[in-house]
């Protein structure tokens, strides 16, 4: 590409000339064009205090090059080259297109340039390769891309040195199929990139080239060798594995909580849905057993669909809420003149589900004398209405289900244990959301979108703390307390807007930070990541956030005082603060407690507009107060509009 005197964004130029062609390299962008690298980097975090690495809303893994390496070696060994190479390219073409969504979804008002160039920043993020963009240009409207890019220090490549030698042929095989994964997504149509230098090949680095499937002509033809298209052989019937479970349904379609299928992707959901599948045809009694919230009822639903009687009735009955003295009539139904008021005949709820399910909720909740009644009905598989004279058949399919150890409250004296066994043929264990924390992120979508429609709002998803948030929260509700965080957020949060903590957690509701968050030099920390405007906007550099750190006794803040515009302070230089920080000999806490004191001395013990001032939520900074023991010393319980 040409030198010129001015350089302009590539998004820049696009607004200011009106045409659809773009073309340049990635250095025209700006360092500070959103998604930034830190930007990017702000979204990869890590929950070590159960194992999980997060970048935005997807589970990670951090796994040594190694044992790729290994992976790598078995697979060729295995396969064959071709195969391999196959299976790899179709690997890094389904995660390119996966990061290529998540682009699109974390920063939507992103024009398309700016998008393209964030694939190497993702892919440098993810460790495989660092990513130098020579030229790149395209059309949306006529499908066309043009390419150049340069790999330094390929890990796939150098992996294939150690094992195999100097190669014949190109062997950066998921960065390849990567990149048109994540292209391919963005334009609407195939992008091919293919290697013409290979760091494997003995060349000093990798040289990549990337064009529309067509424009490849004949060349293009390899599309499915590479993975693109492949599709792996079926293996023989008696080696087939049960077909995975349906995914969710899509956001636009979100069925009301409590109703549609059950979602999620977690071991322990998958655990439990396959027992659903196996259960789910035949008219065995099935135990539900979870804490509340876990959506017990849900999975009865599902159970009920899933059966050969799902053109039958769905009963529930929560029996916590019948008193004892109506649980006969409730479930076994009432003959007219059975007692002063019923002047009719009615069915129980037996009766009523007969031909198809009756779903006994909290069923510990029942007294002992209620238990003997139905014991006696799950056995002959008949009733016998209050006042009535005659047994009544009934085919209902029963499903229970119960919050607690029925064990336990066998031994304490308060279940029978003959009605134990008669429910306990079939017990399907639900783990708690805490448990199944990989569906997250699937919950958040689906509960986004239908509370979106129910109250007609259109808030464009989470921020990235709310998502940290919602990831690392224990969920002592379980889903139904994640409805109700994610409904709030739909309610409060503007429209156009993104949800923020401050739109769903309320005093009490939040814990203590247990993520660690990655830093623009590579390190983790603990430290809450600063508020986020409700639009996305470009970070702050790094130095800026540093200077408004309290300097040590002695040593003027630099540019303004501790409480920005406005406040107490002279704008005198004497020094680097950050060195001057480091050189007083102060700990980090001892820091922290200054810093805060001072401004809500400045405040006047306004704790709301010392949070405002610092660029922290009242939560937060109430947190930390505590923490330092500074809470009820100077600061103020002020609420209304200043908190």
């Amino acid at each position: 590409m040409t030198n010129s005197v001015h350089r302009i964004s590539l998004a820049e130029a696009s607004r200011q000339s009106g045409k659809v062609m773009q073309r340049g390299s990635s250095d025209d962008l700006p360092k500070t064009a959103s998604p930034t690298l830190q930007d990017l980097a702000e979204c990869l975090f890590f929950t070590l205090g159960d194992g999980r690495i997060w970048l935005n809303d997807r589970r990670m893994l951090l796994i040594d090059l190694a044992s790729v390496g290994h992976l790598r070696r078995e697979l060729i060994d295995a396969l064959g080259i071709e195969r391999a190479r196959a299976l790899f390219t179709r690997i890094g073409y389904a995660q390119g297109a996966r990061d290529a969504d998540l682009v699109r979804q974390r920063w939507p008002n992103e024009d398309l340039a700016s998008a393209f160039a964030t694939g190497p920043r993702m892919h440098m993020l993810e460790g495989f390769v660092k990513v130098t963009t020579r030229r790149f240009e395209f059309d949306q409207e006529r499908g066309h891309y043009l390419g150049e890019f340069l790999w330094h220090d390929s890990a796939e490549a150098s992996e294939h040195l150690a094992a195999y030698g100097v190669a014949s042929d190109p062997v950066c095989w998921m960065q390849t199929g990567y990149a048109t994964g994540y292209t391919s997504r963005l334009l609407g149509k195939t992008v091919l990139f293919r290697e013409t230098e290979c760091r494997g090949m003995g060349a000093a680095q990798c040289r990549c080239v990337a064009k529309s499937a067509e424009a490849w002509g004949d060349e293009a033809s390899d599309l499915a060798a590479l993975g693109v298209e492949w599709t792996a052989p079926r293996p023989p019937a008696e080696e087939r594995h049960p077909p995975a479970p349906s995914p969710p349904a899509p956001a636009s379609a979100a069925a009301a909580p409590g109703h549609g299928p059950v979602i999620g992707l977690s071991s322990s959901f998958i655990a439990a849905r396959h027992l659903l599948e196996r259960v789910a045809t035949t008219r065995a009694t099935v135990l539900f057993v979870g804490e509340s919230g876990v959506g017990k009822e849900l999975f009865a639903r599902s159970l009920h669909d899933l059966s050969p009687r799902r053109n039958g009735p769905f009963i529930a009955v929560n029996c916590a809420a019948i008193p004892d003295t109506l649980v006969e009539s409730e479930l076994f139904g009432v003959d007219k003149g059975a007692f002063t008021g019923a002047v009719a005949s009615r069915p129980g709820r037996f009766e009523r589900a007969s031909g198809g399910t009756l779903f006994l909720d909290e069923i510990a909740s029942l007294s002992l004398v209620a238990q003997g009644k139905l014991l006696r009905v799950l056995q002959q598989r008949e009733v016998e209405r209050v006042g009535g004279t005659r047994n009544i058949p009934v085919d209902a399919r029963v499903v229970a289900a119960t919050n607690v150890d029925l064990r336990d409250e066998v031994k304490a004296g308060r279940f029978r244990e003959d009605l134990f066994f008669r429910l306990n043929v079939f017990p399907v264990t639900l783990p708690p959301l805490r448990e199944r924390r990989d569906d997250i992120p699937l919950l958040m979508d689906h509960f986004l979108a239908f509370y979106s429609r129910e109250h007609g709002r259109s808030p464009r998803g989470f921020t990235r703390r709310a998502t940290e948030a919602l990831l690392n929260y224990r969920y002592p509700g379980n889903i139904r307390e994640m409805q109700n965080l994610i409904e709030r957020g739909v309610v409060h949060a503007p429209d156009d807007g993104l949800i923020d903590i401050i739109h769903m957690f309320r005093d009490g509701e939040t814990m203590a930070q247990t993520a660690f968050t990655l830093l623009a030099d590579g390190r983790l920390s603990s430290a809450p990541p600063p508020a986020q405007p409700s639009t996305p906007q470009p970070s702050a550099p790094l130095p800026t956030r540093l200077s408004t750190s309290p300097p040590p006794e002695g040593v003027a803040p630099t540019g303004q005082g501790v409480g920005g515009p406005g406040m107490d302070g002279p704008a005198t230089r004497t020094g680097d603060p950050v060195d001057a920080l480091v050189d007083s000999g102060s700990s980090l806490p001892e820091l922290e407690g200054r810093l805060l004191a001072t401004a809500l001395q400045r405040h006047k013990g306004n704790v709301a507009a010392t949070a405002r001032a610092l660029g922290l939520t009242r939560p937060t900074l109430e947190y930390r107060l505590r923490k330092l023991g500074l809470y009820g010393t100077g600061a103020k319980e002020t609420r209304g509009s200043g908190g």
